[in-house]
């Protein structure tokens, strides 16, 4: 078995590096540039966006790890089935919980529709808000130990990216052919109860300043295009899906608990300093 893992470079695709290597399954990482990489996974240069520039990676490939929103996605596909791939896993969204049609469940949407048609067997992986998105505080915490956070009252049970790749590698493997997996962290926590335990890691007085609707709105939108700020408004101001819940998929999955919180920041607390 070797699996080829796109987007390698980022939270997602390196977690599922990371499981792979720990395994010890074959692994081709679709990279831009060099990087460090573990024994047992070779570097694939090439863009996501132009399929060409790793298709003959593909060969003695069984399984994709596949990032969403990509360009020529089904030549991609042809180019997987033609090479004798069976599984693709999607790092999909918990935005297809609600409507389809703001501009972060549309390109998630689309790539499992794609997928879906393109006769490979697959799985589809709907995670949570990633622990790792807390590093967006980072500027904040060069400057002080306020920290302005968007949504205050709102929990959720984010996810350890590490738990993605876990789970990715099971399903690479043959399992969950045709399901669509929710994934979250252990427990819902709001933004002010992440900044405590962030404060609690690195032993530094942090303090949350919980923003207002209106302040969270004009620095979404100065932050992303409008579309994208319009989206993420609406899923966590407006309640149009659901991050608190928590779930029980990645025990299920993989044999061990969820990690925690204080496990991903006490992992990458080097990351804040």
């Amino acid at each position: 078995m070797t699996i080829l893992i796109t987007g390698a470079s980022g939270n997602a695709g390196g977690a599922v590096v990371q499981s792979l290597a720990e395994q010890g399954i074959a692994g081709r990482a679709l990279i831009r540039s060099e990087r460090e990489l573990p024994d047992g996974i070779e570097p694939v240069y090439g863009d996501l966006n132009r399929p060409e520039t790793f298709v003959d990676a593909l060969a003695g490939v069984t399984g994709i790890f596949l990032l969403s929103g990509y360009d020529r996605l089904e030549e991609l596909l042809t180019n997987a089935v033609q090479a004798g791939v069976r599984k693709v896993v999607v790092l999909s969204s918990s935005s297809l919980d609600g409507e389809l049609t703001n501009a972060v469940a549309a390109y998630h949407h689309a790539t499992e529709e794609a997928v879906r048609a393109s006769g490979l067997a697959w799985t589809f992986l709907r995670p949570n808000s990633f622990m790792s998105n807390t590093l967006r505080w980072r500027d904040q915490l060069s400057a002080g130990d306020e920290v302005r956070v968007q949504f205050p009252d709102v929990p959720v049970s984010t996810i350890h990216p590490r738990d993605i790749g876990d789970v990715a590698v099971r399903a690479l493997q043959g399992s969950h052919d045709g399901e669509v997996l929710r994934l979250t962290g252990p427990v819902a926590l709001t933004p002010v109860e992440q900044v405590a335990i962030l404060a609690e890691t690195l032993g530094r007085p942090l303090t949350a300043y919980p923003m207002s609707r209106a302040e969270t709105h004009e620095a979404l939108y100065a932050s992303m295009p409008e579309p994208y700020a319009r989206a993420i408004e609406s899923f966590f101001a407006d309640g149009t899906i659901d991050e608190t819940t928590v779930t029980s998929t990645v025990p299920e999955v993989t044999g061990h608990p969820a990690r925690t919180l204080q496990s991903w920041t006490q992992e990458n607390a080097n990351l804040f300093t």
